[in-house]
């Protein structure tokens, strides 16, 4: 006989999406590897927009005041089925406890939180290097929030001195062209390791840099996080499948 199902939450029409992604209400091209863009993963994947969070609102100003409405699409999304929620920008690291604390799956809404584990497979006197959308808006508050300690060294460099990538991502100008801001990605990252030589691992905060992880890596030869090795590492975590092998 066939393994029994049975419902799990009522109302619920659809099955089998294991990540609830929160995403900013921003107007630019998700290309694959973005994490707006739900072929970048292996696996199906749940969207809900926070329609009040802009990049402005989030990113420059810190609006405290959006709490309540990444609580509320956070609910739905667990209400709708999700195995865990996720975010679609490093800078949503803000609000990570206290939403971990409102639902009852697990969050995990900034690729910052990779830090501590990253330092851990690093030497002691190495350190990360963090390329974040906009450096001059990254602040203690978002490390503290994701249990990032003053004593990890990091190094960090941003993309808002980058011609394609601040207009297209930081300005939303309605286009995006994928190769300058490859080039400009490399860029920074490039000079970031041939200042600081002592960098063992690279973090890219922004949840658009992804697809460029790979050129980063073939220009580094450090290991790349990002969004994607995260979201990869807590899926594999919450649908576990058996072995199959020999011996």
């Amino acid at each position: 006989m066939g393994e029994i199902f049975k419902i799990r939450k009522s109302g619920r029409a659809w099955y089998g999406e294991s990540i609830g992604i929160l995403i900013l209400n921003a107007g630019y091209p998700c290309i694959p590897g973005n994490v707006g863009n739900a072929t970048t993963f292996p696996f199906p994947v749940r969207y809900k927009m926070v329609r009040e969070a802009s990049i402005e609102r989030l990113l420059h100003r810190q609006d405290r005041s959006l709490l309540k409405p990444f609580i509320d699409a956070a609910r739905e999304l667990q209400q709708e089925g999700v195995r865990a929620v996720t975010g679609a920008c490093g800078f949503m690291a803000l609000f990570q406890r206290e939403i971990a604390e409102a639902l009852e799956i697990p969050v995990f809404l900034s690729s910052l939180l990779q830090i501590p584990f990253i330092r851990q497979t690093l030497k002691q006197d190495q350190a990360i290097g963090v390329i974040t959308a906009d450096a001059s808006a990254l602040t203690d508050d978002h490390f503290a929030a994701v249990g990032v300690t003053p004593e990890i060294p990091l190094v960090i460099a941003g993309m808002e001195g980058q011609t394609e990538f601040k207009e297209a991502i930081l300005e939303e100008k309605g286009t995006l062209d994928s190769d300058r801001i490859q080039a400009e990605v490399v860029q920074v990252a490039g000079e970031m390791v041939q200042k600081h030589s002592k960098i063992g691992a690279i973090l890219l905060e922004c949840s658009d840099l992804p697809p460029y992880a790979h050129a980063v890596q073939q220009t580094t030869g450090l290991p790349v996080y990002d969004f994607t090795t995260m979201i990869g590492h807590v899926h594999s975590a919450l649908v576990r499948t058996s072995f199959q092998g020999f011996i």
